[in-house]
């Protein structure tokens, strides 16, 4: 298998997520505060990509979708769909398990209000996206959680956006052969006012482990 790079702790290449590191690091020294790794099955068949780390989630804890209300739905979904296995207890160290699945972000490091520049994006996912995509060679599907990622992932595989739209519940089939399902994100906020529901979201997952 092929090992996609992965950046550094102090990763210097958006100047302004690393000033907002270094700002976090003084205010939180107890948090993970870096580029949060993929995480997960080192080949599987469905690749999660969210938009970035939360600052008190992913960034706190190290891991995708850990420690903020987004990891819940998500989690428990995985769980649900036999995508991962064991009690998720939005701590790195609660033993879960991700079985033929993977997850990372568009964007490795938290963005101040939560919203990555498009400079941003891209320089991430052509230094670190788009190689770990390419090294996922028994790849089946994407889940791509918000119009960012989305944008990022037809991007990364060289697919035109108008060709394919984002939408809750799109799917599109890409040039490598891999399925791109989206999805509305996962957060507190959309889950809060019904943008996204539980069965709205179990919905796409029907359709993946069809796929799959």
């Amino acid at each position: 298998m092929t090992v996609a790079p992965q950046p550094g702790h102090n990763c210097p290449f958006c100047p302004r997520l690393a000033q907002f590191r270094d700002a976090n690091r003084q205010a939180y020294p107890d948090f993970f505060n870096g580029p949060v790794p993929p995480w997960g099955d080192k080949d599987p068949a469905l690749l999660v990509v969210g938009l970035a780390p939360g600052l008190k989630g992913a960034n706190r804890t190290g891991r995708p979708f850990t420690g903020d209300y987004a990891g819940d739905l998500l989690y428990g979904t995985l769980i649900k769909y036999g995508f991962a296995k064991g009690v998720f207890r939005a701590d790195p160290n609660d033993g879960l398990q991700l079985v033929r699945c993977r997850i990372t972000n568009a964007v490795k490091c938290v963005p101040p209000e939560n919203k990555p520049t498009p400079a941003e994006t891209k320089t991430c996912r052509n230094s670190f996206l788009a190689h770990e995509i390419a090294a996922l060679k028994n790849l089946k599907a994407i889940l791509a959680l918000g119009q960012i990622a989305h944008v990022a992932v037809l991007d990364t595989l060289k697919v035109k956006r108008a060709s394919a739209p984002f939408g809750h519940g799109s799917e599109h089939r890409m040039p490598n052969g891999v399925t791109l399902f989206s999805s509305y994100h996962c957060s507190r906020y959309n889950t809060n006012t019904g943008r996204l529901t539980e069965a709205m979201f179990h919905a796409v997952f029907d359709r993946i482990a069809a796929a799959i």
